[in-house]
């Protein structure tokens, strides 16, 4: 299945990504969020995991 290679250790080439640490919320379901691993855009929505992963989802399903 596609999402095996997701559950392997993380890639050893790759240096760790920087995080921004903050206090946001997500746009959908409005869950605290503290730590994103890019600088948030003031005028664009921030979701949180679960909700980023559902609206990928249905974006791929058109």
């Amino acid at each position: 299945m596609a999402f095996e290679k997701f559950n392997q250790e993380p890639r050893k080439d790759f240096p760790p990504r920087k995080m921004f640490k903050g206090d946001w919320k997500c746009a959908d379901c409005g869950k605290e969020i503290t730590e994103l691993p890019f600088e948030p855009s003031p005028d664009r929505p921030i979701y949180c995991r679960e909700c980023w992963s559902k609206r990928r989802t249905q974006r791929f399903e058109r």
